[in-house]
């Protein structure tokens, strides 16, 4: 397993080169957004989704979701309202998930029952830098502890999943804590989970 060091604020352009290498190998990678250390890979390897499944010990019905760096890319893989579109552009990028529509790019392996997916523009340069690298979104999904509590500590998950994951980046402890989800199919939208991104106004 690989630990890299990257500036949070200042990524180093030759260090995302090689998290990408990793990706475009089938590798599984755990890296910082501005909720969690995710765990991810490149959406269009299959064989490195069902990994992420099985470190995971997920039922494949567990949806994961995908990162994308900016609501230009959202439109590729979603259908998105005019609605929509006006919410998100309030919001992106920042600490939420939206559940949309998928569009035919999203591999059936990511797809729930309802053809929906769930995608994030996290306000951290370090997986927007990746995206923006590897040419396609990445999957994002949290990792817990067996005490169902965020990991904070990159050396603590190099310990952790040892022989399971490729790369570890370290950008340094953070403040974990779950995206707010909000799901975008419905109208008015539903609000699935309150974390860290405030909806309060569209709980009133």
């Amino acid at each position: 397993m690989v630990i890299l060091k990257v500036n949070p604020q200042n990524p180093q352009k030759r260090i995302i080169q090689k998290v990408v290498e990793i990706l475009k190998e089938g590798g599984i990678i755990i890296y910082p957004t501005d909720t969690i250390y995710g765990l991810g890979c490149d959406l269009y390897n299959k064989e490195a989704i069902k990994k992420i499944y099985s470190i995971k010990k997920a039922n494949p019905s567990k949806r994961l979701s995908i990162v994308c760096p900016d609501l230009s890319y959202i439109s590729l893989y979603a259908q998105i309202t005019d609605s929509a579109y006006r919410l998100m552009k309030r919001l992106i990028p920042g600490p939420y998930t939206f559940i949309l529509e998928a569009s035919g790019l999203v591999p059936k392996i990511m797809l729930s029952r309802q053809r929906t997916v769930g995608i994030r523009v996290p306000d951290h340069p370090i997986p927007l830098m990746i995206v923006k690298e590897l040419g396609n979104p990445i999957i994002t999904t949290s990792v817990t502890r067996s005490d169902q509590s965020l990991y904070d500590d990159p050396e603590e998950l190099a310990e952790r999943f040892k022989g399971e994951v490729d790369l570890v980046i370290d950008a340094g402890k953070i403040v974990p804590q779950h995206s707010s989800i909000i799901d975008l199919t419905t109208d008015p939208p539903t609000v699935l989970r309150v974390g860290k991104g405030d909806v309060s106004f569209l709980l009133g």
